[in-house]
């Protein structure tokens, strides 16, 4: 056992020691956290503004502030970079990073002195939870890989500039820089398949123990090692007993992933954005990612069903319900305030807060009524995998066809199969059956005649690879919307149907 391996044991310990003190209070960290961002932001442009300094507690904060999107705090992103200092927070951000927008084009979160610590202790305790919870720390000792975009920055309005994950491999401890893998040269590769072609000569001889990413672009690495070697990735590297991701749900990947790797090895579930580190998961034993509470976000939560009216219901930590899904709105020391993300979770656990992703609020099928969610259509999918275990997809996405050539509208399942199934009628019933046991609406549709079930388009198992490479999204942070309620994806995907389905 490593130096590094041996001192990080009793850091995992006081670690989650402290994490706990705030976990068993969360009410009090919230409203801590809550009272040092209305002090923080008094004398900001937005504070004067929204009349920070008659903020007394958290009903004040709703009269004064609103819930927004990334339109609505452009004006005060571009005084930012316009040089103007003092506007969303004290001083300059050190950072703005740069996510693509649906509607907004780019758009440039600010990242600040303050909240930098968000971003780097949530990954660091992550691992050390892990740590202290299963004692295992050998894989320190040994080499460890962050899938990311470039770590180059450019400069906007003399501010640091760069996708998130590229600007997180500044932010690196030291004393982990000497294990991380590949070269810094290697991850300035812009082109993904040339920085995954370098990426695999680097590391293809290394002892690696520790590998992070997103589930699929981890899975192309693999791929590549694989086809190289003629080896499963445990007799590549015998020492790898660690895995973390973020940004998808694990499921539809994990049974793939494990096949390619050839062994059972944990794994930690993180949920990073470029507006803040919500959470990680702190257990290999419990559901659902602790939420950070004391990280310089106050949280708040409007109900699914209400988010877009004019007066939805604003929640904070204390009145959430167990199983009830939320539209999740944030308030930072980035300085972001009533600023909605995209996302909605649903709390597992309320001893300690724990939550899971369960889709996006923009990502959704409703073309008949039916609103259809990102949770649905994964629960759906894995239910299939389950009833067909000979199945193995490496992607998906769902669309409406509202306008078929014939017969009744339906929902198009488009899946990329690494192992098709014996029966595909079989696998789409399968969908069928767990979409309307979920779904009300969706199976009154079906039962009504108004659509018909689920259509099944095999793809190609590297269609969605292709299709991001098409966009110049290929790589790096960038995901495929698990449904839309168009089909702006749909209809270019079908390029690589399967020749034998066209």
């Amino acid at each position: 056992m490593g130096l590094k391996s041996i001192l990080s044991k009793p850091l995992a310990k006081y670690t989650v020691k402290q994490q706990n003190k705030w976990a068993k209070q969360p009410v009090k960290a919230q409203d801590d956290v809550f009272k040092s961002l209305i002090s923080g932001a008094e004398h900001t442009a937005f504070g004067k503004d929204h009349n920070f300094n008659e903020i007394k507690n958290y009903e004040d904060f709703k009269k004064h502030v609103p819930i927004r999107d990334y339109e609505d705090l452009r004006p005060y992103i571009d005084r930012i970079i316009a040089g103007e200092s003092d506007v969303l927070w004290k001083g300059k951000p050190t950072y703005l990073a740069k996510t693509s927008g649906t509607t907004s084009g780019m758009k440039y979160i600010p990242i600040t002195k303050d909240s930098i610590p968000n971003h780097i202790n949530s990954a660091k305790n992550a691992m050390l939870n892990y740590i202290a919870e299963t004692g295992n720390a050998e894989f320190l000792d040994h080499k460890m890989i962050f899938l990311s975009g470039s770590p180059v920055l450019d400069k906007v309005g003399g501010i640091l500039t760069g996708r998130l994950s590229g600007i997180s491999n500044h932010m690196v401890p030291s004393y982990l820089k000497k294990n991380q893998v590949p070269t810094y040269e290697t991850n300035c590769i812009e082109d993904w398949e040339d920085k995954l072609d370098n990426i695999v000569r680097e590391t293809f001889d290394e002892s690696m123990s520790f590998i992070s990413g997103i589930p699929p672009w981890v899975q192309m690495y693999f791929d590549q090692l694989e086809e190289k070697s003629g080896k499963k990735i445990a007799d590549l590297f015998p020492n790898f007993s660690l895995f973390m991701y973020g940004g998808v749900n694990f499921a539809p990947y994990r049974e793939k992933l494990f096949d390619s790797i050839g062994k059972k090895v944990d794994s930690i579930e993180t949920y990073p954005a470029s507006e803040g580190f919500i959470a990680f998961q702190d257990s290999q034993k419990e559901d659902g990612l602790l939420i950070q509470l004391n990280s310089g976000i106050f949280f708040e939560f409007v109900p699914v069903e209400e988010y877009g009216s004019d007066n939805p219901t604003r929640l904070s930590i204390k009145d959430v319900e167990l199983g009830k899904n939320y539209a999740l709105i944030l308030n930072s020391n980035a300085g972001l305030w009533g600023y909605s993300i995209g996302d909605t979770v649903k709390f597992v656990s309320k001893d300690p807060y724990r939550l899971v992703v369960s889709g996006r609020i923009k990502h959704y099928i409703s073309a008949f009524g039916e609103h259809v969610i990102g949770e649905e259509v994964e629960k759906a999918m894995n239910h299939a995998l389950s009833v067909c275990p000979e199945v193995k997809i490496t992607e998906f996405s769902v669309a409406p066809q509202v306008n078929p050539t014939e017969g009744l509208p339906y929902h198009e399942w488009l899946v990329s199969f690494e192992q098709l199934p014996n029966d595909l009628d079989k696998f789409g019933k399968a969908i069928d059956e767990k979409l309307s046991e979920l779904n009300g609406y969706y199976k009154d549709l079906i039962v009504g005649s108004i659509t018909r079930n689920a259509v099944i388009t095999p793809l190609q198992k590297d269609a969605f690879q292709q299709y991001m490479k098409s966009i110049g999204k290929l790589g790096g942070q960038n995901k495929v919307p698990r449904l839309a309620n168009n089909r702006d994806i749909a209809d270019k995907i079908l390029e690589w149907k399967l020749e034998e389905t066209k």
